[in-house]
């Protein structure tokens, strides 16, 4: 929750915030007919593109009502707009599956990046309402120090160059944190300090001052040492961008058989590596992301940049703990490569079946245009894609243009490729002779395909098409 004291959040015209309003909601709705004069003026808005049948939008409805109920308090509105009604106005934005939510500020949109929970989007919307860099009056700065879960506080004279860098990292991560700065500070005469609701509650940076030191010193700082992880706090350590060693536990007896033992390597190796525990009665299917076996306890390491993973096999101890956690740090353990076995018929198939040992052999073969879809077998979307997507391969079969698919449940992608799957099913596109992969987001049908991989591809081939293509049934995404 991004507050302060010194700085007043950016209020609406109580006629704006009432607009659209339903007795029994503090959430706006908005169409064709209001979108415009709500989020073309100066204002902040937060808006979901929703479809009512979905159901990643009912699981968020409760969470966006609390959100909207706090925000109004503090002039912040947030709104929804139906697609199923307005069609053309949720083209006009881009919306390819549901939720979509997007920030308006000044008429302009921007994703949202936080997490779908009331408390994440409210934090998340405070911190958009001010600028990234507050001017922090000295009277307010402990008020100020605790208006969020982490702030950062740079203490510097006004006429100081470092407030400049402060302030090019705090636009570039203004979105994770709350950042400040005040002329003069109890604590120190100069430098940056890191606030935080947890373990020692604050952090003076100690090394020379520079970009990369506050970066480094603010991802290292802003984690508990050993927290436990969820939904909620998930992308906190996806940000960090440092190596991400899970310990799972059933029950209170195993998660504290080792706790001063890990906690203490966790201490000692903050800034190199986070460690958090993760309730296998809730997050037990999360073990097979990581090669593991759902036998408990257990333990693995996952390196956040580029997705490998490093299991704990055998005996589970804080012997084993350390000494796989010590070989990760210095290089010399391989990576757990999971992959089903590689097709025996595979040449004739019309779509390509693509495992882990034969991702460079069929989607980096640079001779070839690849389109590929990295799907999981119960995902519904992808279920309604297959036929359209069969048909597809059909059309290609013979020809330069691969049309491939990968199962990212029973498969891991090799380290190097540029991208890591979030949701299913996820489509890219690589051209021939390139290195770099193409997002796939127009429509699921066979008509949407052809016309991007004509305009795409290296290799040029006219397909006969029919005159009543199988369309895939909608565009929404089904998450990890």
């Amino acid at each position: 929750m991004r507050l302060s004291a010194a700085i007043a959040l950016v209020g609406l015209a109580a006629t704006s915030m009432l607009a659209g309003v339903r007795a029994d909601s503090d959430v706006l709705d908005l169409s064709t007919k209001n979108f415009q004069s709500t989020v073309d003026p100066e204002n902040l808005i937060l808006v979901e593109f929703f479809a009512p049948w979905c159901g990643h939008c009912k699981a968020l409805a409760p969470e966006y009502e609390i959100a909207a109920t706090h925000l109004k308090v503090m002039g912040i509105p947030i709104a929804k707009v139906d697609c199923t009604v307005e069609g053309d106005l949720c083209k006009e934005y881009g919306v390819q599956g549901y939720p979509t939510l997007k920030v308006f500020r000044n008429g302009k949109a921007s994703n949202y990046s936080g997490t779908r929970k009331a408390d994440a989007i409210v934090s998340y919307m405070k911190k958009k309402s001010l600028p990234p860099l507050s001017e922090v009056p000295v009277e307010n700065l402990a008020a100020f120090s605790q208006s969020e879960r982490v702030v950062i506080v740079g203490v510097f004279p006004k006429d100081s160059e470092k407030r400049t860098v402060l302030e090019k990292v705090a636009k570039a991560y203004g979105d994770d944190y709350v950042f400040g700065v005040v002329e003069e500070s109890p604590e120190i005469k100069e430098g940056v300090i890191l606030y935080k609701k947890f373990d020692e509650g604050k952090n003076i940076l100690e090394a020379d001052f520079t970009e990369d030191s506050l970066i480094d010193f603010v991802k290292s700082n802003s984690i508990p040492n050993m927290d436990e992880i969820s939904a909620e706090n998930y992308s906190d350590y996806i940000v960090a961008g440092i190596p991400l060693a899970y310990y799972f536990y059933e029950g209170a007896e195993q998660r504290s058989k080792f706790s001063t033992e890990i906690e203490g390597l966790a201490k000692e190796l903050k800034g190199k590596m986070n460690f958090v525990y993760i309730d296998a009665g809730k997050f037990g299917a999360h073990a097979a992301n990581l090669n593991l076996k759902e036998s408990w306890p257990a333990f693995a390491i996952q390196h956040v940049k580029v997705g490998t993973k490093f299991p704990l096999e055998g005996e589970v101890s804080f012997d084993t703990i350390k000494a796989l956690t010590e070989g990760f740090l210095a290089g010399t353990v391989e990576p757990s490569i999971k992959s089903e076995p590689i097709p025996e018929t595979n040449d004739d198939s019309p779509v390509k079946v693509v495992v882990s040992h034969t991702y460079k052999e069929i989607v980096e073969d640079f001779d070839k245009d690849v389109l590929i879809e990295f799907y999981a077998p119960w995902c519904g979307h992808c279920k309604n894609l297959a036929p359209t997507y069969e048909k597809l391969g059909e059309l290609y079969k013979g020809s330069n243009i691969v049309i491939a698919k990968f199962d990212a449940t029973t498969n891991d992608l090799p380290s190097d490729v540029p991208f890591q799957v979030e949701g299913f099913p996820t489509i890219k596109f690589r051209k021939a002779g390139s290195t770099e992969y193409i997002d796939y987001n127009g429509n699921r049908t066979e008509e949407g395909f052809i016309e991007f991989i004509t305009e795409n591809a290296v290799n040029k081939y006219e397909v006969k098409k029919e005159e009543k293509p199988v369309e895939a049934d909608d565009v929404e995404h089904d998450e990890l």
